[in-house]
């Protein structure tokens, strides 16, 4: 059935396992309820048709064109999508499990309750996903798996309470730990761990390969206050430009010996003195971890309680 014309057909609840339709024209045709497992339906016009609840375990779609249709439902699992066109696809419900979507174009489409779990999105667009149900305020994301996670977000009190949980006990520790100063790291960890924190390390250790801005901006907007070891920086002065402005979460600098903060700090320092505390100097890493409730941890939560105020502030507007 290379090619057939099967436009308009009514094939719902038919069994077309292993169905070689390689092709064919399915446009708005109804295959809904039907048994498609490991059917080939590369380059298959399957505009507007009507998918929902059909079974497309291990199916082949590559470059198939499934504009508008209806995939509500449906199981997905390891199918194969490269390429498609899956245009304003409702996907509402469906299994997405292990399927390939490289190269495949998912914009417009409705993205509600799937399961989408290690999914190919190589170079797949995902533009205007839509998450919520019908008849709900719409709300859009760019990223099939972000999906599930935005609208448990906005729908789980649980997974709410979690990431506030995560912001007031989260300490971002930032900095080079290579060589001699893995010490500082393990000692900083175990007692942040003793004061009931949880540590989270980011290792600027191959500055001149990564860009890490965007990861430690998001971990930073996770933690209750970010310890940034600036002691002969590399790449931590690029990364503090870019993220601290933008995160207003308590930033404690500490340095060891006789060093002096790097160059910009200080401009760093005065514009966002409201969340940016005097840098921390310490002779021994025996010291430091002493005095670090006391120098580091408290003074880190008091501005943390009083960026949360501030956060809560509302707005006066003045009448002339």
């Amino acid at each position: 059935m290379i090619s057939a014309n099967l436009r308009g057909s009514f094939l719902r609840g038919a069994s077309l396992d292993d169905a070689k339709l390689a092709g064919a024209n399915l446009c708005e045709a109804d295959i809904g309820d039907a048994s498609l497992w490991g059917a080939d339906l590369t380059g298959a016009n399957l505009q507007n048709a009507d998918l929902s609840d059909a079974e497309l375990d291990f199916a082949t779609l590559a470059g198939a064109d499934l504009t508008g249709a209806d995939l509500c439902g449906a199981d997905l699992y390891k199918a194969n999508f490269e390429g498609a066109k899956l245009n304003g696809v409702d996907l509402r419900n469906a299994n997405l499990s292990e399927a390939n979507f490289s190269n495949a174009d998912l914009s417009d489409s409705r993205v509600y309750g799937v399961a989408a779990w290690k999914l190919n999105l190589d170079g797949a667009i995902q533009k205007n996903l839509i998450i919520t149900e019908e008849g709900e305020p719409t709300i859009t994301v760019d990223n099939v798996e972000v999906a599930q996670f935005v609208y448990l977000l906005l729908h789980n009190e649980k997974i709410r309470d979690l990431i506030d949980t995560v912001g007031r006990k989260g300490v971002l520790l930032l900095g080079r730990f290579s060589e001699g100063r893995l010490q500082l790291l393990e000692r900083l960890r175990g007692k942040l761990r003793e004061l009931g924190f949880v540590p989270m390390v980011f290792n600027f250790d191959k500055p001149e390969t990564k860009d890490f801005t965007e990861t430690v901006r998001l971990l930073a907007s996770l933690s209750c206050f970010v310890i940034a070891d600036i002691t002969k920086p590399r790449s931590t002065p690029l990364e503090l430009q870019a993220t601290v402005p933008d995160c207003m979460v308590p930033f404690v600098p500490i340095l060891e010996g006789d060093e002096e903060p790097f160059s910009m700090f200080a401009d760093l320092w005065l514009k966002h003195r409201d969340w940016v505390l005097d840098p921390i100097r310490y002779r021994s890493i025996d010291r430091l971890i002493e005095r670090l409730e006391a120098e580091v941890v408290e003074p880190a939560k008091m501005r943390f309680e009083q960026l949360l105020a501030k956060r809560t502030e509302r707005l006066i507007v003045r009448d002339i």
